[in-house]
């Protein structure tokens, strides 16, 4: 068997998740059905760096893939980006895996970017791929107040009641927001993050842009703990998963002439 690593890009509408359910296509189930003509028809198992949920979109996911075919990564790519294309996902570049690597635990940092379209008019172009919130939303407070999440916290307040972690410990590195012309953009990093954190942060920091929480509300959450006192969670459709850090880097491959 010969290990990969996949970059891949997805438009999450219409999907049910990167994880296979029973009641819908999943980004995992296409990709393993892609592979399959390549692995000499038997289904091989992709494992993804995070689980995406339905409606969330990626640029960078990173997917982790062992084949019975010995393919130059760059052949590979192509493959399985032709096979993929009833999906609307991409396979933006491919190269062997590093002995012992996993997409998952090798990760030393995961990014998102969670877009705002704030203005009264509801997108049209960019409709599935941003939270319309047409009330105006003060970028600067919802900022300042991300900031004192920064560093290693419980963030029980901010966490999923269906999150499998076994504890709510985890290291936030950043969390910008800043206001992009009609848009607010959040961007996060952390090495890991709990089911639904970003979406419930957003929910929460939305709520001090309208004005309608202090700058000083979220750091009262975190240190409360309790979920049923923080904002509402974010819908998926502005949620993008960015990207993955490995030390070293991937050694990506996107064609024959890269």
């Amino acid at each position: 068997m010969t290990a990969y690593a996949l970059l891949v890009e997805y438009d999450g509408a219409g999907l049910v998740g990167w994880q296979r359910q029973p009641n819908g296509m999943s980004v995992q189930e296409a990709i393993e059905t892609a592979a399959t003509t390549l692995n000499g028809g038997a289904t091989p198992l992709a494992t993804a760096a995070g689980r995406t949920d339905a409606g969330v979109h990626a640029e960078g996911q990173v997917v982790h893939l062992d084949l019975a075919a010995d393919l130059p990564p760059a052949r590979l790519r192509a493959a399985l980006d032709f096979h993929l294309r009833p999906h609307r996902i991409a396979i933006r570049a491919a190269c062997l895996a590093p002995e012992g690597w996993s997409p998952r635990f090798s990760a030393v940092r995961r990014h998102y970017r969670f877009r705002i379209l704030n203005r009264p008019a509801k997108p049209a172009l960019e409709e599935g791929r941003v939270w319309h919130v047409p009330l105006p939303l003060d970028a600067a407070a919802m900022h300042e107040a991300a900031q004192a999440l920064l560093g290693k916290h419980d963030f029980s307040a901010f966490r999923a009641a269906s999150c499998q972690a076994e504890h709510a410990i985890r290291t936030l590195d950043r969390l910008d927001v800043a206001r992009w012309g009609e848009e607010v953009v959040i961007h996060a990093s952390a090495r890991s993050f709990l089911h639904h954190q970003i979406r419930n942060l957003a929910g929460t920091l939305h709520m001090v842009g309208l004005g309608r929480r202090p700058v000083s509300w979220p750091r009262e959450l975190l240190e409360g703990r309790d979920r049923r006192r923080a904002g509402q969670t974010a819908p998926p459709e502005g949620l993008v998963f960015l990207g993955v850090d490995y030390d070293p880097p991937l050694p990506w491959v996107t064609s024959d002439r890269a």
